[in-house]
């Protein structure tokens, strides 16, 4: 009886230290290079935060600019939580214009400098300069934010016509952002 106890005892401790070892830290590396050249980050940068963006993004059926009679889809903003990578909120991402704001009261706003092609049905890999944060906190010092691992968020396939200009519907997404400031 006294053995069983103890190859219990082993076992499980062997399964708690394998589980232990498995669990994906929230300070893993990062590495940009699967992601196209256009978006990745300049040398003399390092990743100070991974987020994931999930929620939503707001699509208005407009007149196609110059283009008398057609209609498209056009953007309109995103809103969405910003997690951590064990799905803790830190923050929000909404707009326009584009913010990234975090739940300590810093936020910074960007300028895109470059999206890549993020596969069908999802919205485009995408690269931007930060603005200087507004606020003390989480987002002082970022320098460029990267979004990745995109899920969905693409304009509706539904009709856009002269019929229904100046309808929105609102469409899902996921996305990582990735913060990274000067190293």
């Amino acid at each position: 009886m006294h053995t069983s106890i103890s190859a219990v005892a082993l076992a499980s401790a062997a399964v708690l230290l394998t589980a232990c070892s498995t669990t994906p830290m929230t300070t893993s590396m990062y590495s940009q290079d699967a992601l196209p050249p256009t978006v990745q980050v300049p040398a003399g940068h390092s990743v100070a935060m991974q987020t994931v963006g999930a929620g939503d993004i707001t699509y208005e059926c407009r007149g196609k600019k110059d283009m008398a009679g057609q209609f498209e889809w056009v953007f309109v903003g995103p809103d969405a939580v910003l997690s951590d990578r064990s799905g803790k909120a830190v923050g929000k991402y909404f707009g326009p214009p584009a913010t990234w704001a975090s739940n300590d009261g810093s936020k910074v706003t960007a300028t895109q400098l470059a999206v890549a092609p993020a596969g069908a049905g999802n919205i485009p890999f995408q690269l931007v300069k930060a603005n200087p944060a507004m606020g003390s906190g989480a987002m002082t010092g970022v320098t460029y934010i990267q979004r990745v691992a995109t899920k969905g968020g693409v304009a509706p396939a539904s009709v856009c016509s002269a019929g229904n200009a100046g309808s929105k519907e609102v469409v899902k997404y996921r996305a990582d952002y990735i913060f990274w400031k000067a190293a």
